[in-house]
């Protein structure tokens, strides 16, 4: 009974091919209905093969800090700016350093560019500040309007309204809440020397009743009140320099738009919570209102300060019961505080869908550890990559057609099945770079051409392993049919190391290289996986279904497999049957 399921083995073994063939060939047409259904039938390209936007950034440090414009900081930057980008779905856009205070971004065409442009070189320094007083964006009419006057009573009492309120009504504040105009003076005075300091610590004055202040205090005092009763917050230029070279633990003013044109001007407080204290953000939808807006969940420090500065804000009047949100200089929001909250936070205001999920991106990824201005903007081409890319293609077109004549020449018949084979491997290779895509922002460059171009040499080299292991086999004195079945475990063997030290290379590649060698090398590991799925499910499925055929199971002249070019021997088992009857006298056994 051994016998018989023996040779059923190698048998059933070979009627099997038609469902590995039909297993690839299900796998093509979904990928492809795929490809023609996702509506990119393309490769993205990478900057260089489509051209984009180059952008350089220059870093400019603080008056009296200098020294933080170093490589630490600059290789800070190009992580967090390299992750915005591809936050945004931006892949192959290149982020590098160039000299010692430039940063390079290189954005591919195609992508998500224009966001992508103004995200790059924000700065995003968050910070929480209690609200001090507010007024009209525009400069008061008269010369004697200060912020210790009837700035409560003008018409920019809508700030509250852009941040509306945090939590829930809470008792009414306490009698004891101090004048706007002397929670100013207080605040500008005596400014706490760290950032957990707010305007509430004004209500705790010294015996006399009122701040020590010094004559450089008081000069402090009276220049940020002239800054602020000045301010034009309609003036682009005055709202972008009204808070440079503040530090986070100095008061300051700011501006902040209320609705599109509306603007209102703030004298904040000290920080009293930073963006490094926000754990996580991303883009909300208030159910309330229906309006945009940005949820904010804090780090367990982050927690207990604005825990604090929530619970002292609670206690204020109008407008010293709002914090401001504060993001590069700008007021985003700035909401009244009714109730101590600690865990999470929500910036509101005049958001929509793109400018929310902006905004919780930046905050996501952190703020740069430098301020940075944008030097120059450049449109680059594509004219000298598509130079290059047909260069490529007429090379790779050139070593295909000469690996084609080889195996024409030397394997002849059996040059239909690597053809074949390189032809679905082609095929799987296009149609997955088409998906990736919009799938995971794969963008095919140059390098990533060069990487396919290689990969043609690594596929016709599984199918000479295989084809030479059969070839063996006839040399042996076996037929075909069991030459295919014999030499597919010694070959399979050799395909799979060679494939595993490839791929493994390209692996390495990838991890230890940055920009364009990625494609390189993402390219090279694909294409070696796939040579392992169409030798398994396809060549040798193929080639086992032709050794049935008489064209190259008797061996053609123009098969390739023809015993008499090989040098085969005499078949094994005639040698065997000559031998049969010496070997069945019992006296030799």
């Amino acid at each position: 009974m051994a016998a018989p399921k023996k040779g059923r083995g190698p048998a059933g073994g070979q009627s099997r091919p038609g469902r590995a063939l039909a297993f690839i060939l299900i796998a093509m047409v979904a990928l492809t209905g795929g490809m023609f259904w996702s509506g990119h039938t393309t490769p993205r390209l990478g900057i260089d093969l489509a051209g984009g936007t180059s952008i350089t950034l220059k870093a400019k440090a603080e008056p009296g800090e200098e020294s933080a414009v170093n490589e630490t900081n600059m290789n800070t930057a190009v992580g967090i700016i390299e992750r915005r980008v591809n936050g945004l779905g931006v892949s192959e856009a290149e982020v590098q350093t160039q000299g010692r205070e430039n940063i390079i971004v290189n954005i591919p065409r195609g992508t998500n560019e224009k966001q992508a442009r103004e995200q790059v070189g924000t700065t995003a320094q968050l910070y929480f500040r209690p609200v001090l007083t507010v007024a009209d964006g525009a400069p008061p009419a008269a010369p004697s309007a200060t912020p210790s006057g009837s700035a409560s009573g003008t018409p920019s009492a809508k700030p509250s309204s852009s941040g509306a309120s945090v939590g829930e009504k809470s008792a009414t504040p306490t009698a004891t809440a101090t004048t706007q105009g002397r929670a100013v003076s207080e605040a500008l005075k005596a400014p706490s020397p760290t950032p957990t300091a707010s305007s509430s610590s004004s209500a705790k004055p010294k015996a006399t009743g009122t701040p020590q202040a010094t004559p450089s205090a008081d000069a402090a005092t009276a220049a940020l009140q002239q800054k602020f009763a000045t301010l034009n917050c309609l003036d682009p230029k005055q709202r972008a320099a009204a808070g440079q070279g503040v530090k986070p633990a100095q008061p300051t003013v700011a501006c902040g738009e209320d609705s599109p044109g509306v603007w209102a001007k703030y004298l904040l407080g000290p920080a009293e919570v930073e963006g490094r204290d926000v754990d996580n953000a991303k883009a909300a939808i208030d159910e309330r209102t229906g309006q945009w807006l940005v949820d904010m969940a804090f780090t367990s420090e982050g927690s207990k300060k604005f825990q604090s500065i929530t619970s002292k804000l609670s206690q204020q009047t109008e407008p010293q019961n709002q914090f401001a949100i504060v993001l590069d200089g700008e007021v985003v929001s700035a909401p009244r505080v009714q109730t101590t909250l600690s865990a999470s936070a929500q910036i509101s205001g005049s958001f929509n869908q793109q400018s929310a999920q902006d905004l919780g991106n930046v905050l996501s990824y952190g703020a740069l550890p430098l301020a940075f201005e944008t030097q120059s903007v450049d449109t680059v081409t594509a004219a000298l990559g598509g130079d290059q890319l047909e260069a490529g293609l007429i090379a790779g077109a050139i070593g295909l057609a000469l690996v084609i004549i080889y195996l024409v020449a030397y394997y002849r018949g059996l040059s239909l099945i690597a053809i074949l084979s390189l032809g679905v491997s082609a095929l799987l290779t296009y149609v997955i770079m088409s998906l990736l895509g919009p799938a995971i922002g794969f963008a095919l460059n140059l390098p990533a051409v060069c990487g396919a171009i290689v990969a043609i040499g690594i596929t016709a080299d599984s199918f000479i392993v295989y084809f030479e292991r059969i070839r063996d086999e006839l040399r042996e004195g076996r037929s075909l049919r069991p030459a295919v079945e014999r030499a597919w475990p010694r070959a399979r063997r050799t395909i799979l190391v060679s494939d595993f030290v490839s791929f493994l290379a390209a692996a390495v590649l990838f991890v230890v290289t940055v920009g364009k060698v990625q494609g390189f090398a993402f390219t090279l590991g694909l294409t070696t996986l796939l040579d392992v799925v169409v030798v398994f499910l396809f060549t040798k499925p193929i080639m086992t279904m032709l050794a049935k055929t008489k064209f190259f199971g008797n061996g053609h002249p123009w098969s390739g497999l023809d015993p008499k070019r090989l040098g085969a021997k005499p078949p094994l088992r005639r040698t065997r049957r000559a031998t049969a009857p010496a070997a069945a006298d019992p006296k030799e056994v």
